[in-house]
């Protein structure tokens, strides 16, 4: 992938319901014949061969594409252009064309976004922003069908300067996939975790272009985001809602909770009545920390239909809800105590209705992007937590009963044991640095397989008593050991991040004393996108 810089200055173009206005952007294109020479420099400078590629070239509109025909044309570069309309049969013919050579470079709209499929296309061309996501995926895809007679890929990106809408961000991660480095970081590391035999190197200015494109979208201020909530009624005819804003502008749940409630935003641009602020630092303190950070399709569903009841706890609760319950009050109000009893807990983060509504919302959204699944553990007690899914340490240790209404657990040690449950909780962090962790806590903790995991005890275990021989025998005594995982004691944004429950783990192996390095079974294998993320730290 290759991001290549722009002549065309698209910052002052007209932007309407998420797009550019198409018409504008075919007149700013036609009257720039210079771009299309240096269109053609960079196809001479990244293509190997002119006459051997199958290139497929995606323009704003028709008039775009035969114009960019006719220049390739009057180049010597043997083209055509497709637009709808046509008879199957052209389609079919000037399909043949390019499969045989017969032509090179095929000018489209939007007629190969899905649908058609031409193995053989090696080489991709961008040669108009692509504002929707899905659309940019299904062009791109469009050259990524396996074929003998291509060993890879080559795309020309063209980067101009954008409207500030214009979602770079997003177009980078879904190349790039989920990482723990933000996209700038990514772009700025020139893409050191990109899997083997592939590359995106983008020139100097349309890096710059992006960049600055990125800082923007990310560090919108307040009177910049209630300018958008205003103006969101004449880009869009959706209604205003969290989802839709969001996707609109392509900006995350944590760009707006930055600046508050999505609730008081709306009320602040004028486009709700004034309401009470009651809860409503809980809520976003709420949202920011303990939601954003932790995925639980179980857990998230059991709070979105608490939130429909208004917070009302029904008469009629299993343990597994109970636990959930002191779950959602440490989420909530961080702290033990300050009620009489978890029903008062409970009922008071439902008093402001506006934002119990907001709940909802947040809750939903969250749920939609959870992309694996979660299972369920067998053990010999009731608790909430399912395999795969992530989790805050404290709700962590409400789940096992450790933190409780009236008291909150003092444990901070990545191991906790639990006597009356005979269980054995073990946190990780991956990757540990000297400013978090002290040298005799740096332990080696890393996964050797999807189900082998290599684990450093205390400093002070040992295989003959205690805690280290437990370890060895803990299966004949019936213990459970339950691993949780993270990345980082940080994430991309700089906040805490959750863990990854595991599950059961058995003992294989050990080595050494003081501390013992443990081989531990995983009862079930990591998920994929933990196992991503575990490869890529390997590598670096």
């Amino acid at each position: 992938y290759f991001g290549i810089s722009d002549s065309v200055d698209l910052s002052n173009a007209t932007w309407r319901n998420g797009h550019y206005v198409p018409s504008e952007l075919t007149k700013l294109y036609l009257s720039n014949t210079r771009r299309v020479g240096e269109i053609i420099e960079a196809c001479e400078k990244y293509l190997i061969d002119l006459a051997s590629v199958r290139a497929l070239c995606f323009c704003v509109t028709k008039e775009h594409a035969k114009f960019m025909y006719e220049h390739f044309s009057e180049a010597g570069l043997k083209s055509d252009y497709l637009v709808s309309g046509g008879s199957a049969n052209d389609r079919d013919h000037i399909r043949q064309k390019l499969q045989s050579k017969e032509i090179n470079f095929l000018f489209v709209v939007d007629i190969f976004n899905e649908g058609v499929d031409i193995p053989e296309i090696d080489t991709v061309l961008f040669l108009r922003p692509t504002e929707s996501l899905t659309v940019f995926m299904q062009q791109l895809g469009r050259g990524l069908r396996l074929s003998d007679e291509k060993e890879c890929l080559t795309v020309l990106d063209f980067v101009g300067n954008s409207r500030d809408e214009y979602d770079y961000e997003g177009k980078f991660r879904a190349l790039i996939g989920k990482t723990n480095s933000s996209v700038k970081a990514e772009i700025e590391n020139e893409f050191p975790y990109l899997p083997l035999g592939c590359s995106i190197v983008i020139e100097k200015k349309a890096k710059e272009i992006i960049l600055n494109n990125i800082r923007k979208a990310t560090s919108l201020n307040k009177t910049q985001l209630l300018n958008k909530i205003r103006n969101f009624k004449y880009q869009t005819n959706l209604p205003l809602t969290l989802k839709n804003f969001s996707e609109l502008y392509g900006l995350s749940l944590e760009a707006i909770y930055k600046r508050g409630s999505w609730k008081r935003l709306c009320q602040l641009a004028g486009k709700i009545e004034d309401f009470d602020v009651l809860n409503e630092k809980e809520w976003v303190r709420t949202v920011s920390k303990k939601w954003l950070t932790s995925h639980s399709l179980s857990y998230f569903n059991f709070i979105v239909a608490l939130a429909k009841n208004q917070f009302k706890i029904p008469d009629k609760i299993s343990e597994v809800e109970m636990l959930m319950l002191v779950m959602l009050h440490y989420d909530f109000w961080q702290d033990s105590g300050g009620f009489g009893s978890l029903t008062e807990s409970i009922e008071a983060i439902g008093i402001n209705s506006t934002l119990t509504k907001e709940i909802v919302e947040v809750l939903e959204i969250l749920i939609d992007k959870i992309d694996y699944l979660e299972y369920d553990i067998q053990l010999d007690y009731p608790q909430p937590l399912k395999v795969h899914s992530r989790y805050t340490r404290d709700q962590i240790l409400a789940a096992f009963g450790e933190n409780r209404l009236e008291r909150k657990s003092s444990s901070r040690e990545g191991v906790l044991n639990i006597p009356d449950k005979n269980t054995e909780l073990l946190f990780v962090t991956l990757e540990k640095t000297e400013e978090k962790f002290s040298p005799t806590t740096m332990y080696e903790d890393y996964a050797i397989s999807e189900n082998l995991f290599h684990w450093q005890t205390q400093n002070s275990a040992t295989p003959e008593r205690g805690r280290g021989l437990s370890y060895i025998t803990h299966q004949k005594d019936h213990k459970t050991i339950l691993l949780f995982v993270r990345e980082k004691n940080k994430d991309s944004s700089g906040k805490t991040m959750s863990y990854v429950f595991l599950g059961k783990v058995f003992f294989q192996s050990f080595y050494g004393s003081k501390p013992m390095s443990i081989t531990w079974k995983l009862e079930r294998d990591i998920p994929a996108f933990l196992w991503k993320e575990i490869a890529k730290m390997a590598v670096g």
